[in-house]
Order: C-alpha cells, then structure tokens, then sequence
C-alpha cells in the first residue's frame, strides 16, 4: 500500500497529492483567533467535510467547484480506514488565488466595531443608524489577502485585489476580481435564502476561488461551514444585540472571557461546540448526522 503525507498543513485542513487530484482531510482540530487550540473537536472534521459536499452540490449552478468525491472508496486503499472516512474529499487540483472572499449580510463582530467607530466596514459606507447584527440594505464584498499559517489576513479593496490578481495573471486581474465577487455574492444569496428556510441566518462567510487548467474559475477550499461563516438561529433573531451562533463563536467567547486557558478548553465548552456544528449541520440538511 502507498503511503501518503500531506503536502500542506492549514490549521484545520490537510492536504494529500494523489497525482492528477488531491485529498483535502478536514480533521478534529479546531483554531481561534489564528491559534489551534489544543482541543480536538470529535467528528468535527466529517461534519464539515459534509456540510461542504451538501453545500458543492447545491450550488454547482452557480460556479463549477473542485469535489470530486467524498467515498473513500474512490480514493487510494491508503484512505480507506476509519481515519479517513467521512471527513475527505478527493478534489480537482487547482491554482488557488490568494484572496479570500467575505461576504457581510448582516453587521456583527469586527465589522460592528469598525461601524461604530466611523460607519464605514472595511472602506465600505453603510447607512446611519445601524444596530447590532441588522440585516445590512445589500450584502457588502469585504474581500482580505491570504495570508502564511500563524499570519493574519489583511484587509483590502476590490481594487486592491485585482492588482494582486494582475500581478499573477497579467491581463487578467480586473476579470477575475469581478468575477469571484460576482460569484462571492450570487453564492451567499442562493444560499443564505435556503438557509434561512430552515431556521438559520447565516451573518456572513467566506470562499475561496482557484483556476482550472483552462483558466475556468472554480470553488475550492471549503464552503459554508461553521469554521468558515457565522450561523445564527433565525428563532429568537433580535437586532440590538449579539447573536448566539451555530460556530465556534461560542469558542471565541469563552476564549476572551478566559485570557489564561492557554488555548486549552473545558469538556462542556468541546461537547457544546460538537452539538451546534451538529445541529446546524441537520437543520440545513435534514439528515441526521451518522
């Protein structure tokens, strides 16, 4: 039997080259504030494989995205153990654009703080009078750079991430800069309206695009999971107010009340984070998660 090890390493995610594909493995680590904690998050690694592969197939309308297969029976002998099962996905390889793209429906966390300050998120002017987690009049295009394990992303323009863009595909930069915003905002409107039929609001997210070896762009990463976008429950939604949340939110809080855990989390805060990715993971889909 072949043996693989991962060509990259991300906080969450490993990645495995299988030649002409990959295998991306989602694993039960969990990180915040750019730290991994020293936790791991049982089956948290299959539910996200899952919510991605359920949200790859509803929007593949919209933009072609790079899941090949979530069986690991399609995948070398290596991945077929309990390891593996359930939490990879064996995907088309891509070249990744270093731009990571977020999408705000509604104003929460650093963009609420940044509102109060001036009124504006990330340069963007938003109306007066705005209050704590309101719907915003349009969902805004807050794009960031992609940056190195242990660095933070930093915030930048949609011109910003064109010339970024043209720098590695010149003659190219502005198209497709319009085109992963385009893609960005038609995906969160899709999927925010379905989500929002089954009992969730989903605040905001991200997505991360690649190219084809055509130069199609094509979905990569993850997608509208817990780790990547803010989830509330649409009962008990007031304005005014933060939101409690479906994401590792609840992680992110106990983590600033507790400056001193080194990184480390108590068993009810691990069980209360596994139930929301489950619960969350069942409402939107409506399948138990097995």
């Amino acid at each position: 039997m072949q043996e693989f090890k991962p060509v990259k390493e991300g906080k969450v995610r490993e990645v495995y080259d299988n030649g002409d594909n990959l295998i991306i493995v989602a694993t039960d680590r969990i990180s915040a504030f750019d730290v991994i904690l020293k936790n791991k998050i049982t089956q948290k690694g299959a539910i996200l494989t899952q919510m991605s592969k359920f949200w790859f197939d509803f929007t593949k309308d919209i933009v072609p995205n790079h899941m090949l297969s979530t069986n690991v029976a399609d995948m070398p002998e290596f991945f077929r153990n309990e390891n593996f099962d359930g939490n990879s996905m064996k995907c088309k390889k891509l070249d990744m654009l270093p731009v990571e793209c977020i999408v705000r429906g509604y104003i929460t966390g650093s963009g609420w703080e940044s509102y109060q300050k001036d009124g504006t998120v990330c340069g963007i002017r938003l109306p007066e009078g705005l209050k704590e987690s309101d719907k915003l009049p349009e969902p805004i295009y807050t794009p960031t750079t992609k940056a190195e394990l242990g660095l933070h992303d930093e915030h930048i323009t949609f011109e910003e991430s064109a010339e970024i863009l043209e720098k590695l595909h010149p003659g190219k930069g502005a198209e497709y800069a319009k085109q992963i915003q385009e893609c960005t905002i038609n995906l969160y409107k899709k999927c925010a309206e379905y989500a929002l039929s089954k009992g969730i609001i989903i605040a905001d997210t991200k997505f991360e695009f690649g190219l084809d070896e055509n130069g199609t762009v094509v979905l990569g990463d993850e997608m509208l999971t817990p780790d990547s976008s803010r989830f509330w429950p649409l009962e008990g939604y007031e304005s005014g107010k933060s939101q409690p949340s479906f994401d590792k939110q609840f992680v992110r809080d106990w983590l600033k009340q507790n400056p001193d855990s080194e990184y480390l989390l108590p068993e009810e805060v691990v069980a209360k984070t596994v139930d929301k990715y489950k619960e969350a993971y069942e409402l939107l889909t409506g399948e138990k998660f097995a």
